[in-house]
């Protein structure tokens, strides 16, 4: 269990890192775009496309981070309400449900998404769009191994 909760620590890092990246980056393209636009009077078209495809990564990243540190919304007014017993089958079921869609359409369906974009290419990037696409089963992949890190965590209270 060490050793899980160990890669989950490094996959947090390496998440962290991700997104601070590409926040940065995004912010020095969205003001390089500002600035040719109305001072040179110049719009960039490859700054704002690759900006719109870099939030859509920091989306489903940060998404997947934030499910593993356990900080995203949650309506817990009936759970909150249940026994501890009650609670941990409460959680249990809403992490296999959320295992269950996160396989289903974002695994499977994201990589049948990336192959099937793979060879159309961007007009202004001139990269394949499955590249764009594949944020959506990597994405999925993290969520899964955060899922199976909560079942975890649900029935060791020790390590809480």
């Amino acid at each position: 269990m060490y050793i899980l909760f160990g890669i989950k620590k490094i996959i947090d890092r390496l998440l962290e890192g991700i997104c601070i990246f590409i926040v940065a980056l995004m912010t020095i393209l969205i003001t390089y775009q500002v600035v040719s636009r109305y001072v040179f009077n110049s719009p960039s078209a490859v700054s704002e496309i690759l900006s719109r495809y870099l939030f859509v990564w920091l989306i489903l990243f940060a998404g997947a981070y934030v499910f593993g540190l356990r900080e995203h919304m949650e309506i817990a007014f009936l759970k909150n309400k249940l026994s501890a017993k009650g609670q941990i089958i409460a959680n249990t079921i809403a992490e296999l449900a959320i295992a269950a869609f996160a396989i289903g359409v974002m695994i499977f369906g994201g990589y049948s998404a990336t192959l099937r974009q793979m060879f159309q290419l961007d007009s202004a990037l001139q990269i394949p769009m499955g590249f764009i696409y594949s944020a959506i089963p990597i994405s999925g992949i993290l969520i899964v191994f955060y899922v199976i890190c909560n079942l975890i965590k649900f029935y060791q209270p020790n390590e809480k």
